[in-house]
């Protein structure tokens, strides 16, 4: 079911996508690739607990000039083997490292939303010569907002949904995630995995200072007002005090998930410091 979800999406894209199988240390991982093959490259890092062609889906715009690399996270839905490995030591990094060697690429810029921020900080904090730039969206492994609300607005309602089955406790989440601005399909497909995969629980660890001391390519953060997760608030914070060259910090009043109207803006923020920036 997961996987029809996965290919469903792949077919609504209108730009052509191509699918690589690379052997790592820590297994096989899937690869969705697309953009003109003269540009440059581009890894982008999906989001946790969710589907790569969910939040490839978000920055489509960039195709049209960058190479673009999306790789099946490790232990998450999608067709890369199933071992779920750390978000708190090196293990991502040397993980990122061994895609980077398949496809012959030393350094790049990177994008991570949510979940894929926190693989990116992870590859900053043991291999911060591979990254040119970054952009990190809604991101995961900075600071974290209030467990209380998470428990309350997240934890309980997923919990009556895996009991009932019922609609509202999945559209009362997806409606806190996404500051009731949720596709329908991807509605659906949350509802699935929750159902239906061994839900990752832990997040990237949070990243303090000493880790990027060595960490100095020009970075980009996007975040939301509503985040339930990862408020701009506390991440802006936070940000500020252990990235040394964060360039620029974008807020927007969305949640974890931004609307259609958010991503177009999210886009032409991420263009423009790819413009100067690499």
């Amino acid at each position: 079911m997961i996987i029809k979800h996965y290919e469903d999406y792949v077919k609504s894209f209108n730009v052509d996508v191509e699918r690589t199988y690379v052997e790592t240390y820590y297994g096989k991982t899937h690869v969705l690739t697309a953009g003109p093959k003269e540009g440059k490259p581009i890894f982008i890092f999906q989001g946790g607990n969710c589907i790569n062609p969910m939040t490839f889906s978000w920055f489509l715009p960039l195709m049209n000039k960058y190479r673009i690399y999306a790789p099946d996270t490790i232990g998450h839905p999608g067709y890369s083997d199933e071992n779920r490995i750390s978000a708190k030591d090196h293990s991502f990094a040397l993980w990122i490292k061994e895609l980077m060697e398949h496809f012959h690429i030393d350094h790049c810029a990177f994008i991570g939303p949510s979940y894929g921020a926190g693989i990116i900080l992870r590859l900053a904090a043991f291999l911060p010569d591979k990254i040119d730039c970054s952009i990190l969206v809604s991101p995961s492994g900075i600071s974290l907002g209030s467990k209380i609300r998470m428990i309350k607005d997240i934890l309980l309602p997923l919990i009556l949904f895996n009991m009932t089955s019922s609609e509202k406790y999945l559209q009362k989440i997806t409606s806190i995630m996404s500051d009731n601005s949720m596709k329908e399909i991807d509605k659906k497909i949350i509802g699935d995995i929750f159902k239906y995969i061994k839900l990752e629980q832990d997040m990237p660890k949070l990243t303090v200072a000493k880790e990027l001391a060595n960490y100095n390519s020009p970075t980009l953060i996007i975040a939301g007002e509503k985040d339930v997760f990862f408020p701009k608030r506390k991440v802006k914070k936070a940000a500020k005090e252990i990235i040394p060259n964060l360039l620029e910090f974008k807020d927007y009043n969305m949640g974890h998930f931004p609307s259609e109207e958010h991503l177009v803006k999210i886009n032409k923020d991420i263009i423009d410091f790819l413009t100067v920036h690499y």
